[in-house]
């Protein structure tokens, strides 16, 4: 394995360390107070400068971020919270959002709220709110690389109605700067149901600022409103934060390259010499990526989100035919790759791929 640029084979770092833990690994804890009393967490370090938490009692969703000790992501004011807090009704689920590097939306319905049939749905559904069960660390080593591993099961499902699993892998390595989320999604009933799942990823102060930009290859983007339709000569610039602000939105349509993989990132060029959070996910899982652009003071932040389909509540998704579903028995395996940019160099290469990708899809018979 690569450590502080020097390649280290196992036999090697052993020899070296009194405890693996002196460069990095897993720490698993209770959180202790306020609203997120009595949340599991797992702290991942990489030695790599990234570290990150994961919440098994949150779906396995990942909140705090950072690199060398820089901040990634936005937190809300109520930051981690227990999923006994949850309101499922209307806006009630923003009562348990903390933001955070990833919060799952779904399973079977998300975005704004509003009545499908004979349901009433609330916003961005029922998944971050739902605990894993079956959680394991599967930390060890591979070779010469050390792979950090956490697995769990997230079921929802109700008597007489949709029954979907979601079974998910977080995993990295020693000296690495990057995430791999890894999600299977099973239909265990017996009739169709539908499956939505949105990876909110939200960026925050100080890799967010003015300074900043976003750099995606999409083949359309479309806003999902007025306002943001006005605004989409900037929605891939920021500004400092502005009083009074009115949230933004828009639907990217995404390319991908000759692997199928999509690529976006929030980059800093001013921060720590150059430095951005870079997402690749397979389109074929992920057609899209919705932006989420909120220059509010204090509600300071910007989302990029890998999604399945527009987001849109389920009735209007239904009635335009473009509501995922699953099959009885079908399986659905979904992958997002979160990684650092660290310095102009790394940075230059990524929006290389995003411009060659983008060129590709110029290039496309219409």
């Amino acid at each position: 394995m690569k450590f502080d640029s020097r390649e280290y084979s196992r036999d090697e770092l052993l020899r070296r360390l009194g405890n693996r833990s002196q460069i990095g690994g897993t720490r698993h804890y209770i959180l202790a107070e306020g609203r997120a009393k009595g949340v599991a967490a797992v702290d991942f370090d990489t030695g790599a400068g990234l570290r990150f938490t994961v919440l098994p009692d949150r779906g396995l969703d990942i909140t705090l971020a950072s690199y060398k000790g820089t901040n990634l992501v936005y937190l809300t004011p109520l930051g981690e919270s227990h999923p006994a807090f949850y309101e499922p009704q209307g806006m009630g689920w923003l009562q348990t959002f903390c933001g955070g590097l990833v919060t799952t939306c779904g399973l079977t319905y998300f975005a704004a709220p509003g009545r499908d049939g004979d349901q009433e749905l609330g916003l961005h559904g029922r998944y971050s709110a739902s605990p894993a069960r079956s959680v394991c660390d599967l930390s060890d080593w591979d070779g010469d690389e050390y792979r950090l591993v956490i697995r769990g099961v997230v079921d929802e499902g109700t008597l007489f109605g949709d029954k979907i699993r979601l079974t998910r892998t977080i995993s990295t390595r020693l000296g690495s700067r990057v995430i791999r989320i890894e999600d299977t999604a099973e239909n265990l009933g017996h009739q169709p149901s539908p499956f939505t799942i949105l990876y909110h990823v939200n960026l925050g102060f100080p890799l967010l600022d003015q300074s900043s930009e976003l750099v995606l290859a999409a083949a359309e983007t479309e806003p999902y409103d007025e306002r943001s339709a006005a605004a989409m000569g900037e929605m891939l610039r920021f500004s400092a934060p502005v009083p009074g602000f009115l949230e933004q939105n828009f639907l990217h349509r995404m390319a991908a390259d000759r692997s199928g993989l999509a690529a976006a990132a929030l980059i800093n060029h001013d921060l720590a010499g150059g430095l951005g959070v870079y997402l690749r996910f397979p389109v074929t899982a992920f057609p899209y990526l919705n932006e989420w652009k909120m220059m509010g003071e204090r509600d300071y932040v910007v989302a990029i989100e890998p999604s399945n389909a527009p987001l849109n509540n389920r009735s209007v998704l239904r009635r335009e035919g473009t509501l995922p579903m699953l099959q009885p028995g079908e399986r659905r395996e979904m992958t997002v790759e979160i990684g650092v940019l660290d310095g102009a160099a790394e940075i230059d290469q990524f929006c290389q791929i995003v411009r060659e990708i983008s060129h590709a899809g110029t290039d496309q018979p219409s």
